[in-house]
Protein backbone atom coordinates (compact mmCIF):
# COMPACT_ATOMS: atom_id res chain seq x y z
CA UNK A 1 0.00 0.00 0.00
CA UNK A 2 0.76 3.42 -1.29
CA UNK A 3 1.51 5.82 1.87
CA UNK A 4 1.13 9.65 2.26
CA UNK A 5 2.93 11.66 4.74
CA UNK A 6 0.89 14.17 6.53
CA UNK A 7 2.80 17.08 8.74
CA UNK A 8 1.38 20.31 10.05
CA UNK A 9 3.41 23.25 11.40
CA UNK A 10 2.85 27.07 12.24
CA UNK A 11 4.11 30.30 10.73
CA UNK A 12 3.43 34.23 10.70
CA UNK A 13 0.74 33.63 8.78
CA UNK A 14 -1.27 31.01 10.65
CA UNK A 15 -1.15 27.02 10.02
CA UNK A 16 -0.12 25.19 7.33
CA UNK A 17 -0.51 21.67 6.54
CA UNK A 18 1.50 19.64 4.22
CA UNK A 19 0.62 15.85 2.66
CA UNK A 20 3.56 14.32 0.98
CA UNK A 21 3.72 10.95 -1.21
CA UNK A 22 7.18 9.15 -1.80
CA UNK A 23 7.38 11.75 -5.49
CA UNK A 24 7.43 14.66 -3.24
CA UNK A 25 4.64 17.72 -2.28
CA UNK A 26 1.02 16.53 -3.10
CA UNK A 27 -1.00 19.00 -0.83
CA UNK A 28 -0.43 22.19 0.96
CA UNK A 29 -3.58 24.05 2.47
CA UNK A 30 -3.20 27.47 3.67
CA UNK A 31 -4.39 28.94 7.14
CA UNK A 32 -7.80 28.95 7.48
CA UNK A 33 -8.03 25.14 6.60
CA UNK A 34 -9.44 23.55 9.53
CA UNK A 35 -7.86 20.20 10.21
CA UNK A 36 -10.82 17.63 9.64
CA UNK A 37 -11.19 19.70 6.61
CA UNK A 38 -7.59 18.95 5.32
CA UNK A 39 -8.17 15.50 6.37
CA UNK A 40 -11.62 15.21 4.24
CA UNK A 41 -9.33 16.32 1.09
CA UNK A 42 -6.39 14.00 1.61
CA UNK A 43 -8.96 10.78 2.12
CA UNK A 44 -10.71 11.81 -1.27
CA UNK A 45 -7.55 12.43 -3.03
CA UNK A 46 -5.13 9.50 -1.82
CA UNK A 47 -8.02 6.95 -1.12
CA UNK A 48 -5.67 4.27 -2.31
CA UNK A 49 -2.72 5.43 0.77
CA UNK A 50 -2.07 4.11 4.28
CA UNK A 51 -1.98 7.66 6.32
CA UNK A 52 1.75 8.33 7.68
CA UNK A 53 3.65 10.69 9.60
CA UNK A 54 5.84 13.53 8.12
CA UNK A 55 8.49 12.39 5.59
CA UNK A 56 11.58 14.22 4.25
CA UNK A 57 9.45 16.08 1.85
CA UNK A 58 6.95 17.66 4.59
CA UNK A 59 10.00 18.98 6.18
CA UNK A 60 11.62 19.97 3.56
CA UNK A 61 8.39 22.19 2.72
CA UNK A 62 7.99 23.42 6.07
CA UNK A 63 11.54 24.72 6.26
CA UNK A 64 11.80 26.42 2.83
CA UNK A 65 7.57 27.99 3.34
CA UNK A 66 8.35 29.18 6.61
CA UNK A 67 11.47 30.99 5.29
CA UNK A 68 9.52 32.37 2.14
CA UNK A 69 6.82 33.79 4.45
CA UNK A 70 9.26 35.22 6.94
CA UNK A 71 10.97 36.72 3.56
CA UNK A 72 14.26 34.82 3.65
CA UNK A 73 13.44 32.82 0.25
CA UNK A 74 12.29 33.54 -3.27
CA UNK A 75 12.15 30.43 -4.44
CA UNK A 76 11.78 26.65 -3.70
CA UNK A 77 13.46 23.66 -4.68
CA UNK A 78 11.25 20.79 -3.48
CA UNK A 79 10.32 17.54 -5.27
CA UNK A 80 6.82 17.98 -6.55
CA UNK A 81 3.58 15.44 -6.66
CA UNK A 82 1.55 17.42 -9.21
CA UNK A 83 -1.88 16.13 -10.12
CA UNK A 84 -4.00 17.52 -12.82
CA UNK A 85 -4.91 17.29 -16.47
CA UNK A 86 -2.57 17.80 -18.70
CA UNK A 87 -3.98 21.30 -19.24
CA UNK A 88 -3.70 22.34 -15.82
CA UNK A 89 -0.13 20.53 -15.01
CA UNK A 90 0.96 22.63 -17.73
CA UNK A 91 -0.88 25.64 -16.39
CA UNK A 92 0.98 25.08 -12.82
CA UNK A 93 4.15 24.51 -14.43
CA UNK A 94 4.23 27.82 -16.21
CA UNK A 95 2.89 29.48 -13.14
CA UNK A 96 5.80 27.99 -11.33
CA UNK A 97 7.90 30.26 -13.24
CA UNK A 98 6.67 33.52 -12.46
CA UNK A 99 9.35 34.86 -10.43
CA UNK A 100 9.76 36.44 -6.93
CA UNK A 101 7.88 39.98 -7.11
CA UNK A 102 6.43 39.78 -11.04
CA UNK A 103 2.63 39.14 -11.53
CA UNK A 104 1.57 37.71 -14.75
CA UNK A 105 -2.42 38.20 -15.69
CA UNK A 106 -4.93 34.74 -16.44
CA UNK A 107 -4.52 36.09 -20.00
CA UNK A 108 -0.84 35.97 -20.63
CA UNK A 109 -1.02 32.69 -18.28
CA UNK A 110 -3.11 31.09 -21.07
CA UNK A 111 -1.13 33.07 -23.79
CA UNK A 112 2.46 31.43 -22.44
CA UNK A 113 0.67 27.56 -22.49
CA UNK A 114 -0.43 28.24 -26.21
CA UNK A 115 -4.03 28.58 -25.62
CA UNK A 116 -4.94 32.25 -25.95
CA UNK A 117 -8.12 33.17 -24.85
CA UNK A 118 -8.18 30.30 -21.88
CA UNK A 119 -8.02 33.01 -19.08
CA UNK A 120 -11.05 31.35 -17.48
CA UNK A 121 -9.43 27.67 -17.88
CA UNK A 122 -6.24 29.29 -16.29
CA UNK A 123 -8.66 30.77 -13.45
CA UNK A 124 -9.79 27.24 -13.06
CA UNK A 125 -6.38 25.33 -13.23
CA UNK A 126 -5.55 27.70 -10.61
CA UNK A 127 -8.39 27.15 -8.18
CA UNK A 128 -7.61 23.38 -8.55
CA UNK A 129 -3.98 24.12 -7.59
CA UNK A 130 -2.61 21.71 -4.28
CA UNK A 131 0.21 23.54 -3.90
CA UNK A 132 -0.52 27.18 -3.19
CA UNK A 133 2.48 29.16 -2.01
CA UNK A 134 5.21 26.49 -4.13
CA UNK A 135 3.13 26.81 -7.32
CA UNK A 136 2.69 30.87 -6.69
CA UNK A 137 -1.09 31.13 -7.93
CA UNK A 138 -0.79 34.23 -5.94
CA UNK A 139 1.17 35.74 -8.77
CA UNK A 140 -1.51 35.34 -11.53
CA UNK A 141 -4.15 38.40 -11.59
CA UNK A 142 -6.89 39.29 -13.24
CA UNK A 143 -6.47 42.21 -16.32
CA UNK A 144 -8.52 44.48 -14.16
CA UNK A 145 -7.61 43.99 -10.45
CA UNK A 146 -5.96 41.03 -7.85
CA UNK A 147 -8.27 38.70 -8.97
CA UNK A 148 -9.48 35.38 -6.25
CA UNK A 149 -7.39 33.19 -4.60
CA UNK A 150 -7.84 30.18 -2.56
CA UNK A 151 -6.78 31.46 0.27
CA UNK A 152 -8.76 34.94 0.43
CA UNK A 153 -7.95 38.19 -1.50
CA UNK A 154 -6.35 39.57 2.03
CA UNK A 155 -4.01 36.80 1.84
CA UNK A 156 -3.09 37.41 -1.62
CA UNK A 157 -2.44 40.80 -0.76
CA UNK A 158 -0.52 40.18 1.69
CA UNK A 159 1.73 37.73 -0.22
CA UNK A 160 1.80 40.47 -3.50
CA UNK A 161 2.63 43.45 -0.73
CA UNK A 162 5.62 40.75 0.95
CA UNK A 163 7.06 40.50 -2.39
CA UNK A 164 7.11 44.06 -3.41
CA UNK A 165 4.67 43.12 -6.34
CA UNK A 166 1.85 45.10 -5.91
Amino acid sequence: MKEIHLHTFNTGFGTIRTAATDRGLALLVLPGVSRDRFEKLVAGYYVDHDISEANTANLVAAKQITEYLNGDRRSFRLKLDIQGTPFQIKTLQQVARIPYGKTMTYGQVAAAVGHPGAARAVGSANARNRLPLVIPCHRVVASNGIGGYGGGKVMKRKLLLMERAL
